[in-house]
């Protein structure tokens, strides 16, 4: 077990570096950036997760009664946004991935200022260090991501070859980091039995979910990746203040039991959006041809 555990930051760092790398190997600079241009739409993304968000995880803490630690957690995690599994993510779902990214960095970023602003306010005795969070963003997330877009602008022809590869690798790494946690923490999972913890994560989860689905616009490439990126939290940064602050372990096992739940849950539901954008795309040509039908009868 004790190499199990030792497994998880190995397949951790190897998962986000090569999603990382493939994500930028595939997009350029500018088709990053023009998502950003939209004002509206990102502020909405502000407003979900860093205003919304935070309340439905006080708000779950409080209405189902968690012990202080576990509520503290929820907090954490409602208070940390930009996950990088949402590129992965919006693959999956066939949704907007240059969004993905956009939204994902412009989340790192705002977290890293946020989180020793706020959370002060909602949990007594936090102190935040924004350079801890803030360098490990940075080298494992934004270095792989900048190297990638540079590949990309200079040697396209490698960056095509190298990314398919990177994209499998990432698949292959977050399903056995999946499996990782779960083995390494089955018996976190089950200490917090009784204890309304897994109840929890999962309708903050779903909480989140819904959030962001309405706060997504009205493109449905737009609104599956703002419902996934939402719902996704920065376990990282979660991880970091976690350890930081608190000597119980509840509040670090809170944290991983919410990845892990939301991993499980996320994933399928990503998957199901893709089928479902497929079906809608498939179903488009006949669609037309209805409508064309429809419309040389009525000229007749």
């Amino acid at each position: 077990m004790e190499l199990l555990s030792k497994a998880v930051p190995v397949t951790m760092l190897i998962f986000v570096v090569s999603s990382m790398l493939a994500v930028g190997l595939s997009l350029g600079v500018t088709q990053i950036l023009d998502p950003l241009r939209n004002l509206k739409l990102v502020s909405l993304a502000l407003i979900a997760n860093f205003i919304l968000i935070p309340i439905a995880a006080f708000g779950t803490a409080r209405l189902l009664r968690l012990d202080e630690p576990l509520g503290v957690a929820l907090i954490l995690l409602g208070t940390a946004a930009g996950a990088p599994f949402l590129p992965l993510l919006a693959r999956l779902s066939k949704g907007n991935i240059a969004f993905s990214v956009a939204l994902m960095v412009l989340l790192m970023i705002v977290s890293v200022g946020y989180l020793p602003l706020v959370l002060p306010f909602l949990v007594k005795g936090v102190s935040v260090d924004p350079l801890k969070i803030a360098k490990s963003l940075v080298l494992l997330m934004m270095l792989p991501l900048a190297m990638g877009l540079v590949v990309k602008a200079r040697f396209s022809n490698m960056a095509a070859k190298i990314q398919p590869p990177l994209n499998r690798i990432a698949s292959l790494t977050l399903m056995l980091l999946i499996g990782l946690l779960l083995v390494t923490n089955i018996q976190n999972v089950i200490s917090l039995f009784g204890t309304r913890g897994i109840l929890a994560s999962i309708v903050f989860l779903a909480v989140s979910t819904a959030v962001g689905w309405l706060m997504g616009g009205v493109e449905a490439t737009t609104k599956t990746v703002m419902a996934l990126g939402t719902a996704q939290r920065n376990i990282a940064a979660a991880l970091v203040v976690g350890g930081q602050n608190f000597t119980d372990p509840r509040v670090v096992v809170m944290v991983v039991v919410v990845a892990i739940v939301g991993l499980l849950l996320l994933m399928p539901l990503a998957r199901f959006f893709g089928a479902k954008a497929e079906t809608a795309a498939s179903s488009a040509p006949e669609v037309v041809q209805a409508e064309q039908k429809v419309a040389r009868g009525a000229g007749r």
